[in-house]
């Protein structure tokens, strides 16, 4: 059994929400991961079982390694179709923002989002939810978001409905979110949910492959460069770094997705607790940071107190606008500040 995280007050909501839905509209955030796609996949099989109008709009490009989930075909970009999806949000009935816990997070769809009529609602394991939404699910405990949206179909007692389909998006979130049940993955009740989904068919091993051994060539010879060239560890703090440039990446080919995962290399290393990678953005004029850790290491409060950023202890990411010797000097702080923490005993 499933412990109630989900207030019965929202499970109301929802309900009622849903059942007078006629055109329903999910969202989620810039840059689409896992989870995002995930989460907001699950929830559309689920919806489209119960007949809905139903679609999912997502900012830009997400992964390749993700194109493969059922429903993926289906997805309508924001920065492809703006008018369309512009049309889509505005008529919506209710739109389930999947996810993200700001408006800012969704990019240049925030406006329209704002300026719709339709109810919204939040779906989120992130911290500090906004006030952008009457109904707010919001629960940072919780690993991941399509595990909080299995929880939902389940509490509203639509078990029976979730799909084979709908239940290998869920999982595909939950295994992206965990780095492969690697983090934040210590509460029992997930493998209570994976052996459900278990029961609708899934081939868990499949989705592993699908998900992580689908990589390119390039993919692989980048990381290579990477572990060689562009690594660098900190033994005194018990951290390391990598970074990578526009050029450097586009010498090897760089599509969205490459450089998943690259962050985790590092916490292999015996001692390391505490990894940060540095990416220049292909779209945009900005470094993508993504930090990780192990233990009680809080890398979240790293990415809020330099970057901009946010997350959970073990995983969290942020931004920053400048050159990447001014954003590695930031790290360089960072690590001073947090000596004490990285230095103490597990």
């Amino acid at each position: 059994m499933l412990s109630k995280v989900i207030s019965q007050a929202n499970i109301d909501h929802v309900e009622k929400w849903f059942e007078r839905a006629e055109k329903i509209v999910i969202v989620t955030h810039v840059s689409p991961d896992g989870d995002a796609i995930g989460s907001s996949l699950g929830l559309w099989h689920f919806l489209e079982s119960q007949e809905k109008n139903v679609n999912v709009i997502v900012p830009n490009a997400f992964p390749d390694f993700l194109r493969w989930m059922p429903g993926a075909k289906d997805i309508i970009r924001y920065d492809k179709y703006k008018e369309f999806a512009d049309k889509l949000i505005a008529e919506a009935d209710v739109i389930c923002c999947l996810d993200f816990n700001a408006l800012s997070r969704i990019d240049a769809m925030a406006d329209a989002v704002a300026a719709s009529k339709g109810r919204k609602m939040m779906v989120d394991h992130h911290l500090y939810p906004g006030d952008f939404c009457r109904i707010v699910i919001s629960h940072p405990e919780i690993s991941s978001t399509s595990e909080l949206v299995f929880r939902l179909i389940c509490r509203l007692g639509y078990f029976e409905d979730i799909t084979k389909e709908g239940a290998e998006c869920i999982y595909t979130g939950m295994m992206t979110d965990t780095g492969g049940f690697t983090y934040n993955s210590n509460n029992r009740e997930i493998y209570f949910i994976i052996s459900e989904l278990l029961s609708k068919g899934i081939d868990k091993d499949e989705i592993y492959r699908n998900v992580y051994n689908t990589y390119s060539e390039g993919r692989l010879r980048l990381m290579g460069y990477v572990l060689y060239d562009k690594m660098q560890v900190f033994p005194e703090f018990n951290s390391a770094l990598i970074w990578l440039t526009k050029e450097e990446q586009g010498k090897f080919q760089y599509v969205k997705g490459d450089t998943e995962g690259f962050v985790n290399i590092p916490l292999s290393i015996k001692n390391v607790r505490f990894s940060v990678f540095l990416r220049e953005d292909t779209e945009k004029n900005m470094i993508k940071i993504s930090l990780r850790s192990v233990g009680t290491f809080p890398c979240n409060k790293v990415a809020a107190d330099f970057f901009n950023g946010g997350g959970h202890l073990n995983a969290s990411g942020g931004e920053f606008y400048g050159t990447m010797e001014e954003a590695i000097g930031l790290f360089k702080q960072a690590l001073l500040k947090y000596e004490e923490l990285l230095l103490a005993k597990k």
